[in-house]
């Protein structure tokens, strides 16, 4: 009997004296507090890991510690791996806070952990709408990097290839400045459809991606413009015709006619210019001093095209003339945005003809890609939908964005940037 009053005793001492996770977590946390007032991190880590391991209510500030103590050690083995262990739990809590998904896209851009850092705000963004990982977004989509590649001269990017030239000779290369194509054409037009024209010592011809000839020209061909829409203007006896991919000669000739883009080309007949479609139907009537079009020979997209008249720059959108005269302007791409010249001053309008970006440039390209180039003194960077520059103005020379990439020119010439979102995650949100 006495045996077993003595183990209800203990049995009860024991009761008394046990201590509650709750309590027990909050002593390992004020532990590890006088530890890292110290600055002594290598042991505040254990008792912290043994703290959030209860499930009691300062687990999250314990969490947070824990974190701190991490990153005082953060170049000692396998202390990286446990830190991002940590993000990793807290952004998959259902209730996370944007604050944990910010820790963790600054800690990845610090080391330049750009497809990480992509991946974490934009989960952030659909788990919270957090403002705050918006803006970081935006503040960081437009970091790039510069391919080592450097060319004499280049094109504006069609799709994913752009022409490109070494000494006196024209190849294609992709959008990003890999070769496709080597350089070793008299010229070349853009790529489209799967073929691309050439000429090389004095024969005109179509080939593929790899070189090989697609279709011969049996004509009298001196010259040719840009392939677009299955249609390349020929240069024949000093007027220009319609040929196909497989340069085969329409009958309708033309002072000069552009390159083919939705249907539409600008062209010029009997000294005056307009817009005509693929059946020598004007949508355009051939009766102004021009049409704007760019280094390619395109002039209308979406609907739009840019007629001169004079000193004047006049919007048609649909075959119907659209808001007010500009000095100069640039054919629209495919943004919408296009750029005008007014007061000396570049800006940019929409479709409708309402100013969405105000004159502040002294050039500009139309939008490509969300960005445009833009010149302000001597030098050229990149403008977002917003206006606001987010490629600082330090090259000599820019064209518009393809496919993630843009050339720019440098001292020693040509080279390519790449926007690092696009090329570690494909595109943006």
């Amino acid at each position: 009997m006495l045996g077993l009053v003595l183990v209800f005793a203990v049995s009860w001492v024991v009761v008394l004296t046990a201590k509650s996770p709750a309590q027990k977590q909050a002593e390992l946390i004020e532990q590890a507090a006088n530890y890292m007032s110290d600055d002594i991190y290598v042991l505040a880590a254990p008792l912290l890991e043994e703290a959030i391991g209860y499930n009691a209510p300062r687990t999250v500030e314990a969490e947070n510690m824990l974190k701190r103590a991490y990153l005082e050690m953060i170049g000692q083995r396998g202390v990286r791996r446990e830190y991002i262990a940590l993000l990793d739990k807290q952004m998959g809590r259902s209730d996370a806070k944007d604050d944990v998904f910010v820790e963790a896209a600054e800690f990845y851009l610090k080391d330049a952990k750009f497809e990480e850092a992509f991946a974490v705000i934009k989960e952030g963004i659909a788990k919270t709408q957090s403002g705050v990982l918006k803006t970081l977004y935006e503040n960081n989509r437009y970091e790039y990097k510069m391919e080592f590649t450097t060319f004499d001269d280049v094109t504006t990017s069609v799709g994913a290839t752009i022409g490109v030239r070494r000494g006196d000779k024209w190849g294609i290369a992709s959008s990003g400045g890999a070769t496709i194509v080597p350089c070793e054409y008299d010229k070349v037009s853009t790529f489209s459809n799967g073929r691309a024209i050439v000429k090389k010592d004095g024969v005109i011809y179509a080939i593929d991606n790899n070189g090989n000839r697609l279709a011969l020209h049996k004509g009298n061909a001196t010259d040719f413009g840009n392939l677009g829409n299955d249609r390349i203007p020929l240069l024949i006896e000093g007027k220009w015709y319609r040929g196909s991919g497989d340069l085969l000669v329409g009958t309708t000739a033309f002072d000069w006619i552009g390159t083919y883009r939705e249907g539409y080309a600008a062209a010029q007949q009997n000294g005056k210019w307009g817009v005509v479609d693929t059946s020598s139907n004007w949508l355009i009537p051939a009766d102004y001093d021009g049409v704007i079009v760019d280094e390619l020979g395109r002039s209308y997209a979406r609907g739009a095209a840019f007629v001169k008249q004079g000193n004047s720059a006049i919007l048609f959108v649909d075959g119907v003339q659209t808001g007010e005269v500009y000095e100069d302007a640039r054919p629209f791409g495919n943004e919408g945005y296009a750029a005008v010249k007014r007061n000396g001053k570049w800006g940019f309008i929409d479709l409708a003809g309402e100013v969405k970006i105000d004159f502040q440039f002294d050039d500009a390209l139309s939008f490509g890609q969300h960005l445009a180039a833009v010149k302000q003194g001597e030098f050229w960077g990149y403008a977002s939908l917003s206006g606001e520059v987010v490629i600082e103005p330090v090259f000599l020379g820019a064209k518009s964005f393809a496919s993630g990439s843009a050339p720019v020119l440098i001292d020693s010439g040509w080279r390519f940037i790449t926007l690092v979102e696009f090329r570690t995650t494909g595109g943006g949100l």
